[in-house]
């Protein structure tokens, strides 16, 4: 009897929302794909890990923020959204803390603060992301 191994990855991706200049917090990639490519925060869940666990950890380690409050908002999983294989992303949404310091890390080339109502291309299937929750 073989043993059925899946192809699916589950990543985290965190909408950053500054609520007093309605502005979205996103990140330049550094690497591929969609390298110098703006997108939201986030990665891959490491094995064993709590989901949004992941997502704190992802958004600490590419923006400096750490935050209490996070919110699921939902599962995108279309199977072409990430060129390296079928992806299901769970996005997670929280509001800025003052006083944060926001700088790039870990594989975020930059982060830059966007109006809702200028955003960038973005990469993957961030603009849905987004849309779906505003």
């Amino acid at each position: 009897m073989s043993k059925y191994v899946s192809k699916i990855f589950v990543t985290v991706d965190v909408l950053v929302i500054n609520k007093i200049t309605n502005e979205i917090l996103l990140i330049k990639r550094l690497n591929e794909p969609f390298k110098d490519c703006w997108a939201l925060p986030g990665g891959f869940v490491d094995e064993g890990e709590d989901l949004e666990q992941a997502a704190r950890r992802e958004l600490f380690e590419e923006t400096n923020i750490e935050t209490s409050e996070m919110t699921q908002i939902g599962a995108f999983g279309k199977p072409n959204r990430d060129p390296r294989g079928h992806m299901i992303s769970v996005a997670y949404k929280t509001n800025l803390i003052d006083n944060q310091i926001v700088k790039a890390k870990d594989d975020a080339k930059e982060v830059k603060w966007f109006s809702m109502n200028d955003l960038p291309e973005l990469a993957f299937d961030h603009l849905d992301i987004i849309n779906s929750n505003l």
